[in-house]
């Protein structure tokens, strides 16, 4: 299996990290004493999460139900009027 790329994984690290202090604000506003700090951290944590894992190019296009995607090409060109000429 192939190993990911380190900003990929510190992207993550950061993303939950960001998590966790969105957790702890929702956490303190359903304990009556909202901490506002929490959440700003969270906002920030996610952008350098973002920045991190911007750089990544997308991983590639995977290929699945092909065959189905045929079939159906060929159901639909099987419907087509065909020209009639003379």
């Amino acid at each position: 299996m192939e190993e990911e790329p380190f900003e990929l994984r510190v992207g993550m690290f950061f993303y939950v990290l960001g998590g966790i202090a969105l957790m702890l604000f929702a956490i303190s506003d359903l304990a009556n004493q909202v901490d506002f700090d929490f959440f700003f951290v969270s906002l920030i944590l996610f952008i350098i999460g973002y920045y991190f894992r911007r750089g990544i190019a997308p991983p590639p296009k995977v290929e699945r139900f092909i065959g189905l995607k045929n079939m159906i090409k060929k159901m639909r060109e099987g419907r087509k009027p065909k020209d009639k000429k003379g």
